[in-house]
C-alpha cells in the first residue's frame, strides 16, 4: 500500500474528540476519511484503507464487532483501538478481535500519531519471519501466506497473534525476552508495557489448547521470558 495514495478511515461519533484528531492525522499528510458508525465505517472499507482508527463506543453497534469483520475483510490492515474501556478483559476482547494496539482515553495526539506510524511501518514491512515455513511439535506455521496450524487444524489467530506464534515457533527451544518480542512483533517505538506480551500468550495458549501451569507449548521462564517448547514434556 502506498502511503500516500492510502486512506486512513477514521470512526468516531464524538465531534470533540474527532474534529482534533482528524486534523491531527491530515497535519501529519496522511488522507483521513471520518465516518462515525459501525455500520458505515465497513460501508466506506476497502483495499485502499492504510489503517483503521475505530472507536469501540458507537452509537449503532459494537465497535469490537466492527474490527472483526473489517479484520475478515481485510486482514493484514493495521487497527487501532480508541476505548474508554479500561479493563484488561475489555481490552483483550478488542485485540483479539483483531486490533494491533489501542488507545485509552483521554489521549495525548503526539503518543496517537506516534503508535499510528508505527502500525503503518509495521504492515509495510512484510513478514516477520524469512522462513517460507517453521515448525515445532504439532504446531505449523505457513509464513506466506500468514496462516498457522495445530495438527491439521488452522488456528484462527489476529495479526498480532499470529506475529507472536511465529517468532516464538522459529525460536522454539531458546527463551526469547520480553522486550525482543515488543522489538519485532510490536515495533521499536511501542509506548506501551509489556502486558500487552502476557495477554497475548494468553490468548495463544488458549487457541493452542495450553495449560499455564502445566506448558505443553509456551513456557514462562520467570524473569527472563517466554520458550516454545520443541518437545512436549513427558
Amino acid at each position: 500500500m502506498d502511503e500516500k495514495n492510502g486512506r486512513i478511515l477514521l470512526v468516531e461519533d464524538d465531534d470533540e474528540i474527532a474534529a482534533p484528531l482528524s486534523a491531527a492525522l491530515r497535519g501529519a499528510g496522511h488522507n483521513v476519511e471520518r465516518v462515525s458508525t459501525g455500520r458505515d465505517a465497513l460501508d466506506k472499507a476497502g483495499p485502499d484503507v492504510l489503517a483503521l482508527v475505530l472507536d469501540l463506543g458507537l452509537p449503532d453497534m459494537d465497535g469490537v464487532d466492527v474490527c472483526r469483520s473489517f479484520n475478515e475483510a481485510y486482514p493484514g490492515t493495521p487497527v487501532l483501538m480508541l476505548t474508554a474501556r479500561t479493563s484488561e478483559a475489555d481490552i483483550v476482547v478488542g485485540l483479539d478481535a483483531g486490533a494491533d494496539d489501542y488507545v485509552t482515553k483521554p489521549f495525548r495526539l503526539a503518543e496517537l500519531l506516534a503508535r499510528l506510524r508505527a502500525l503503518i511501518r509495521r504492515a509495510g514491512s512484510g513478514d516477520v519471519v524469512e522462513a517460507s515455513e517453521v515448525v515445532a511439535q504439532d504446531v505449523r506455521i505457513d509464513v506466506a501466506a500468514r496462516r498457522a496450524y495445530k495438527g491439521t487444524e488452522e488456528l484462527e489467530l489476529t495479526p498480532k497473534e499470529f506475529d507472536l506464534l511465529a517468532m516464538l515457533v522459529r525460536e522454539a527451544g531458546t527463551v526469547v525476552t520480553r522486550e525482543q518480542i515488543m522489538r519485532e512483533v510490536w515495533d521499536t517505538n511501542w509506548f506501551g508495557s509489556t502486558k500487552t506480551v502476557d495477554m497475548h500468550v494468553s490468548w495463544l495458549r488458549r487457541k493452542l489448547g495450553d495449560d499455564a501451569n502445566q506448558p505443553q507449548y509456551i513456557s514462562t521462564v520467570r524473569g527472563v521470558g517466554l520458550r516454545f517448547e520443541r518437545e512436549p514434556d513427558a
